[in-house]
């Protein structure tokens, strides 16, 4: 299976958290091919250098090193995104700039997303958690 992380997916991964879920864990561990976003890398990146987030800076290898592919960043994905709606989710407009990419890449892949924010499976993408 291919299959796409959430950013907090992947630092729970990366860390060993025990708020990874099972099944979350178990698809990653078995997925043919688990892929980290390019949004997602710089998702993490950027927090991490504004100090909002507390992660060794060899993540990158670390995540390497447990066999993440990265999913560039293709013409069709940003068709994707361009055509996405703005849907308010829980009372509040949707805008996350890394998670409307992140959707737009899985809906263009076909790919389900390992995460548990249910306003990204709002846009009809499979989640797993």
């Amino acid at each position: 299976m291919r299959l796409l992380l959430d950013a907090h997916t992947l630092l729970w991964w990366l860390g060993g958290d025990g708020q990874l879920s099972g099944p979350a864990r178990s698809a990653i561990e078995t997925a043919r091919e688990p892929m980290i976003g390019a949004g997602t890398l710089i998702e993490i990146a950027v927090k991490r250098s504004l100090g909002k987030l507390e992660i060794g800076e060899d993540w990158p290898e670390q995540a390497r090193a447990d066999g993440f592919e990265v999913l560039d960043v293709s013409w069709r994905h940003a068709a994707a995104l361009q055509a996405l709606p703005f849907l308010t989710v829980a009372g509040r407009a949707h805008s996350d700039p890394f998670d409307r990419l992140l959707i737009a890449q899985a809906l263009a892949e076909a790919v389900p997303i390992v995460g548990r924010d249910g306003a990204l499976g709002a846009y009809g993408v499979s989640l797993i958690w």
